[in-house]
């Protein structure tokens, strides 16, 4: 890995920290060749302060540190992107990042989808919404969809209509979210249940 630390007078190269598992974006800071270097020694985050004009370890006087993953250089050699594990909230001001924003795992439309669900789930109107006469007609008519939509994934598997089995697959998992938060869960609490049995 190659760094070009002269490409700036002060010999700082961006560093931009990013959560290992969410993938969230929690903070930006700089680096010279001494904070990389103690960065890589102790897996510990460490920036030059351009405030303090000293290396500065994440975490130092907060606890909240950033334990090091992975290290990637861009395409210029000028910018990394540092993965982490992040000990507490990132940002001084308590949050988890510098932009305020909860360092949750996001699965991107879907969880858009699961907004939308809950969203129809409390609005409550069955006679506009599917998914609210869903939610009416209560825990045995969503589990059915479920099981239903499993067993077409599973015909069309068999088959060679790939068109067909995708659409079963979008159903049966459209329905299982529903089934998952009419049970009080979502994809997060199978994300968390899956992590426990990683190893």
């Amino acid at each position: 890995m190659t760094i070009d630390f002269t490409k700036n007078n002060d010999g700082l190269v961006p560093a931009i920290i990013q959560d290992a598992s969410t993938k969230n974006v929690l903070m930006l800071g700089y680096m010279n060749e001494e904070a990389l270097a103690k960065t890589k020694e102790t897996e510990k985050v460490t920036f030059y302060s351009r405030t303090k004009q000293r290396l500065w370890t994440k975490g130092e006087e907060s606890g909240n540190f950033l334990q090091l993953v992975s290290i990637k250089v861009d395409c210029d050699n000028d910018t990394l992107l540092i993965a982490v594990n992040p000990v507490g909230p990132t940002c001084h001001k308590g949050t988890d990042t510098c932009w305020d924003e909860a360092n949750t795992s996001n699965f991107g439309f879907i969880s858009q989808l699961e907004a939308v669900i809950e969203q129809r789930r409390t609005a409550a109107d069955s006679k506009s919404s599917y998914v609210a006469s869903l939610f009416e007609k209560g825990i045995n008519k969503i589990a059915q969809k479920v099981g239903e939509e499993a067993v077409e994934t599973v015909i069309e598997a068999k088959d060679d209509n790939d068109e067909l089995f995708l659409y079963e697959s979008a159903d049966l998992l459209f329905h299982y979210l529903i089934l998952l938060q009419a049970k009080g869960f979502t994809l997060k609490d199978i994300e968390a249940e899956l992590k426990k049995r990683h190893k």
